[in-house]
């Protein structure tokens, strides 16, 4: 069975709003909400519809599909730069160490300052895959297509490339993290504040969070255990980053303490590897080696698993991949060790 990863249509609205439904909640970028889902379609038609090179406020929403059925499998998202229109806020994990010289003692305070040092870098994230479709390496195929496609349209993304993870949310939907520190201000529960956040954009943050730092020491002990840790079904993808090359610079997420993960775009490590090539006649499904494959651009953009083997004018790509990536003999595509 052979899955591709295309741009989004806008007559995948149906799908998306079902997997939307099936996310369980603090998962910001995929609200269960059609009018906004509509809203990120059309915002993502325009930017795989604009084909020049400039920096812009860009949402590109890519859907996993089965070639064989047209069943829509999954979605993940890249964001061309954060905090162009509304502020990128997170908190950033920090110490304040103060002496006493006549307690000749020194004290070390951990605390939360709200700040928004990751503004203008690229963001990968809004990756789900339906739970019956978790097998098979599909969640790293749209994790990894992501970069594949930033490698080829460069000049549209940042020198820095983020990811957010959704943080530790409990059996009710609840956030023992918001519960113990946001909750306090903006007089509502987690799901409320998230479901406006996915809506509304994050000017209410602005408006309400408290600007100071916020001592770890005051606040409860749900809040403080979860901090920095990734939803249980978030390890996985935690791995795949730090295999990438993310790693968490101490910055969590202010709805949830989920932790952030950031890379130099350049040294992601698929984007580090891979390599152009040109499609040769001959099958390699038998002697090939396994590579993730992509090719086309904008709204052309195809990436999908396949083998390939060297051969007389090129790489040879096994049937099933070049027919899902719609890649003729002669072709272009770039591929990286899978």
């Amino acid at each position: 069975m052979t899955f591709f990863v295309r741009p989004s249509r806008t007559d995948d609205i149906d799908a998306l709003y079902e997997m939307a439904k099936l996310t369980g909640g603090g998962f910001t970028n995929l609200p269960p909400d059609r009018p906004a889902l509509t809203a990120k379609l059309a915002r993502s038609a325009a930017a795989f519809g604009r084909t020049d090179d400039a920096p812009g406020d860009d949402l590109f929403l890519l859907i996993l599909e089965n070639a064989e059925d047209g069943r829509i499998a999954g979605t993940a998202q890249i964001f061309s730069c954060v905090g162009m229109t509304c502020s990128f806020y997170s908190y950033r994990l920090g110490t304040l160490s103060q002496t006493s010289r006549e307690l000749g003692r020194t004290f070390k305070a951990e605390m939360l300052s709200l700040t928004t040092d990751y503004e203008g870098a690229s963001e990968v994230g809004g990756l789900f895959l339906h739970p019956r479709e978790r097998a098979g390496g599909l969640g790293l195929l749209l994790a990894r297509s992501r970069y594949l496609f930033i490698r080829q349209h460069r000049a549209r993304f940042a020198d820095r490339v983020i990811a957010e993870l959704r943080g530790v949310i409990d059996e009710a939907g609840g956030s023992p993290f918001w519960d113990g520190l946001g909750a306090k201000f903006f007089g509502m529960g987690f799901q409320d504040a998230d479901e406006f956040n996915a809506t509304h954009g994050t000017q209410f943050i602005a408006d309400l969070m408290p600007k100071h730092p916020v001592y770890l020491a005051m606040l409860s002990e749900p809040a403080r255990h979860v901090l920095g840790l990734p939803h249980p079904t978030g390890r996985a993808a935690m791995r795949m980053l730090e295999k990438e090359g993310f790693a968490h610079e101490g910055y969590v997420d202010i709805f949830d303490g989920g932790p952030t993960m950031a890379a130099q775009t350049d040294r992601i490590a698929t984007i580090q590897g891979a390599t152009d090539a040109t499609r040769a006649a001959g099958d390699a499904a038998d002697g090939g080696r396994a590579a993730l494959l992509a090719t086309g651009h904008y709204d052309t953009f195809r990436a999908a698993w396949g083998r390939i083997a060297p051969s007389a004018g090129g790489m040879a790509v096994e049937p099933a991949a070049a027919r899902a990536l719609e890649l003729p003999v002669g072709g272009g595509f770039v591929h990286v060790a899978r």
